[in-house]
């Protein structure tokens, strides 16, 4: 009986070894991917408190690339999350409601902390939810990305 336990054990072992593995695998290539962001105006070394390229067709673009081959993998195609990552369609609906006195506050409140996210990634209890891309993703590329979101925002 010991033995049948101790295969059963292993057995058991090995499948959840290769169902990790396979949805490791799922995810594909989890290297970031260089973003090309020439034709966007350069917005320099200070990181700016808001998206500058909100409404530009230009940089919606390059974010929407550059979201596809960083940013899908977990937060989902087309910023629809399968529940791996939040949702980003929900990242600053709640300021769609807001006052018009109210609403830029918000909006520049939610790129703040959009903004630090993507930079500096989130950390609970030692376990890393998402990965820091500073000095990965240039600014241009950090707020191209934000500037697709906000065409993906879910309406309250």
């Amino acid at each position: 009986m010991k033995l049948f336990t101790r295969l059963a054990i292993c057995g058991l072992s090995g499948a959840a070894a290769l169902v990790f593995s396979l949805s490791a695998l799922a995810h594909g290539d989890v290297t970031p991917q260089a973003v090309d962001t020439k034709g966007l105006p350069t917005l320099g070394d200070k990181w700016s408190a808001e998206n500058p390229y909100r409404g530009n067709a230009a940089a919606i673009k390059v974010g929407t690339s550059a979201y596809t081959q960083n940013c899908a993998r977990c937060h989902g195609i087309d910023a629809i999350s399968g529940g791996i990552a939040p949702d980003l369609r929900m990242l600053d609906r709640d300021c769609m409601t807001q006052a018009a006195d109210r609403k830029a506050a918000c909006f520049k409140e939610n790129d703040d902390y959009y903004a630090t996210t993507v930079r500096k990634g989130r950390v609970r209890n030692g376990a890393v939810y998402m990965p820091p891309f500073d000095g990965i993703l240039q600014q241009e590329a950090v707020w191209a990305i934000k500037a697709y979101l906000e065409t993906k925002r879910v309406k309250p």
